[in-house]
């Protein structure tokens, strides 16, 4: 598959100044900001930051990211599922996942993660993929919102949705660890049956079960 990518950008204004929502960004852009040094939900930010500007060189890789002038607050990827999970036992072309979401605490509030995700699907080209993402509640940041685990969902959830993100039911174990956990995935309008037909075998292992 030929993974073609158009550049948006969008001007958003908060209360911290005026942003820019933008991407797909290449490696060599990425690699001029700086990163904020609040984004720690993953991994130490210098770190991270190779790690998207290593996503952004993949053929199907796509990273939006916020920034502040140069400084980068906010971002989220899209690459093919990490092959230790479930979700890449069937290599399909067209299925990618929304691999990380995050946005500083300062700018939490000000839509920055709904602006993330409408840029995401500006590109026509999404329409030919299967976008999916599992949500596990060890990556929320449940102290630095107050936010039980139950209302952290409905606001992920809600997120999601504004961008046509819906639940999809699995026997994944590690998804089924927690009843807070989920996955949701964004069927493109081109996406054909195979697609969702190959995802349904992923999705459960043990149909005979149910």
């Amino acid at each position: 598959m030929e993974h073609k990518k158009t550049f948006f950008s969008v001007t958003k204004e908060t209360k911290h100044g005026t942003v820019y929502v933008e991407g797909p960004v290449p490696p060599e852009k990425l690699a001029t900001y700086s990163f904020h040094e609040g984004l720690v939900a993953f991994r130490p930010p210098k770190q991270q930051q190779q790690a998207i500007i290593e996503i952004a060189g993949l053929p199907e890789g796509r990273i939006i990211i916020i920034r502040n002038e140069n400084i980068i607050v906010g971002y989220v990827t899209y690459l093919y599922p990490d092959p230790l999970e479930r979700w890449s036992e069937d290599r399909i072309d067209n299925m990618i996942e929304l691999g990380a979401i995050e946005v500083i605490p300062d700018y939490r509030g000000t839509g920055a993660g709904k602006a993330l995700l409408a840029v995401s699907f500006m590109d026509d080209e999404m329409e030919d993929y299967l976008v999916i993402t599992t949500e596990y509640y060890w990556h929320w940041d449940l102290k630095g919102t107050g936010l039980n685990v139950w209302d952290y969902r409905k606001m992920m959830e809600k997120m999601m949705g504004s961008a046509n993100f819906e639940y999809f039911a699995t026997d994944d174990p590690e998804i089924t660890s927690h009843p807070a956990n989920c996955l949701m995935a964004r069927e493109g309008k081109r996406v054909p049956p195979e697609t969702m037909e190959r995802f349904d075998r992923l999705r459960f292992r043990n149909r005979f079960m149910y």
